[in-house]
């Protein structure tokens, strides 16, 4: 198949699709004596796992390393829990930085009047200042 139609198949753009081969997550596709590149039905499903790796927040890296567990079948299931409670970490350190971005905002609005008054305390704290202090244009 060509990579319209693993594209088709798996949800996965051509662009995207020529990234993880170029990252080696995909294997170089075997190329026609007119230079389209043909895909096997081994490439569906390592895409499609790619893309639900993705999809999770995995990495590239993870998701090669991912990827080599999967093939080899005498993998150790405790390596594939391993990446994933990793992961897991990493998620829930960006939720709490997400939470602490979420907590100022809140802040910053509740002290907004959201009228016709130029004073903006949204404003001044991305400025980081307490009051009104605009930089003048020249």
């Amino acid at each position: 198949m060509n990579i319209g139609s693993l594209a088709e198949r798996t949800g996965v753009s051509p662009k995207t699709i020529r990234y993880y081969e170029s990252v080696s997550l995909l294997p170089r596709a075997e190329r026609q004596s007119n230079g389209y590149r043909t895909y096997s039905s081994s490439d569906v499903a390592t895409v499609n796992f790619i893309h639900r790796a993705r999809n999770l927040g995995f990495s590239i890296k993870q998701v090669a390393a991912l990827l080599e567990l999967w093939q080899d079948k005498n993998r150790a299931s405790a390596d594939v829990k391993a990446l994933a409670l990793a992961h897991i970490g990493e998620i829930e350190e960006r939720i709490g930085e997400l939470e602490a971005l979420r907590l100022t905002l809140v802040d910053l609005t509740e002290h907004c009047h959201g009228d016709q008054r130029p004073d903006c305390p949204i404003l001044d704290g991305l400025a980081g200042t307490e009051e009104g202090g605009r930089p003048t244009r020249s």
